[in-house]
């Protein structure tokens, strides 16, 4: 099975499809939502970040630190959800999936849920939909 590595600054999204509804509760059908320049989804893979020079680097050949660089982490993490600028999105297929992979500049927001919200969600499943 083929692994698929995200590089750089660059953000893997799993685009969210179908219908949306606005917080007043209206339900803008996928065409429109497709639309609209900005576009949500959630969070499957990060790169490594942002390319900096390592001031450890010395660039002798007898030196046990060879790497000439460092990498600033991203904000973003695998599960958030994501609002981003459509037109910076690359669209791919993987494994029968579709994604979109943008750099990381192009996020305008995340919503990242708490493990306090997590906890809750758990206790309110029923026994038989962690069987299924």
């Amino acid at each position: 099975m083929s692994e698929l590595i995200v590089v750089g600054d660059r953000v893997l999204i799993a685009p969210q499809e179908g219908e949306t509804q606005t917080e007043a509760g209206l339900v803008l059908p996928a065409s429109v939502a497709e639309r609209q320049d900005v576009r949500i989804g959630r969070v499957e893979q990060v790169g490594p970040g942002y390319v900096m020079p390592n001031p450890d680097y010395t660039g002798e050949p007898w030196s046990t630190d060879r790497d000439s660089v460092r990498y600033l982490p991203l904000q973003a993490q695998p599960g958030d959800q994501a609002f981003f600028l459509k037109k910076e999105a690359v669209e791919i297929k993987f494994n029968g999936r579709d994604y979109l992979i943008i750099p990381h500049s192009a996020i305008l927001a995340l919503v990242r849920r708490q493990p306090e919200d997590l906890a809750g969600d758990i206790e309110q499943m029923d026994i038989e939909d962690l069987l299924r």
